[in-house]
């Protein structure tokens, strides 16, 4: 058995809106005690949005502490295959959350970072862990990395760059207590 601390996989949406609302810099400091990694789909899909959403540019620039890691192993892409078939669609929509899934399943130890009800449901039966972005950041709450007033500043700037959160403006803190997260 490891003492090494788990491997996070981040998907693209919390990277995007974290990078749109300025607070990619809270990610770091809530895992700075861990490996971060994105798979190379990941990276891809956040360099096709430049054009669209300038504010990807600091993903790609501004954080050296996240690695990409290429899918290119047999496992890897096997596990990518599985997920695909359940969860791209004809638009190729969803083949990030895919390769979070498949580096996850296949990296020892590893926690993906995947806000997607459909991708977090492809994974019955699979070893993969999921961990939601704000359960992620009540984790760091608990850990004494962050505060209540801090994360609730961080949900409503998320709420303002569109990020589907359970709650409104100002909800965090009642939200995150009724669920038993704090």
């Amino acid at each position: 058995m490891t003492d090494e601390p788990p491997a996070y996989v981040l998907d693209t949406g919390p990277l995007s809106h974290f990078a749109k609302a300025q607070w990619l810099g809270v990610l770091k400091t809530v895992l700075k005690e861990h490996r971060v990694c994105i798979p190379d789909i990941v990276r891809e899909e956040v360099r096709q949005g430049i054009p669209h959403h300038p504010h990807l540019r600091s993903v790609l620039e501004e954080t050296p502490w996240i690695e990409v890691v290429p899918l290119d192993t047999e496992a890897q892409l096997s596990a990518f295959s599985h997920y695909a078939k359940r969860l791209v669609g004809p638009d190729g929509r969803n083949a990030g959350e895919c390769g979070v899934l498949a580096l996850a399943e296949t990296t020892p130890g590893a926690i993906a970072v995947i806000d997607d009800r459909v991708a977090t449901e492809a994974i019955r039966g699979r070893p993969v862990v999921v961990r939601r972005t704000l359960g992620l950041l009540c984790e760091a709450i608990r850990a004494g990395l962050l505060t209540v007033p801090l994360v609730s500043a961080l949900a409503d700037d998320l709420l303002e760059s569109r990020y589907r959160i359970p709650f409104g403006t100002g909800g965090f803190a009642a939200w995150a207590e009724a669920q038993g997260l704090l």
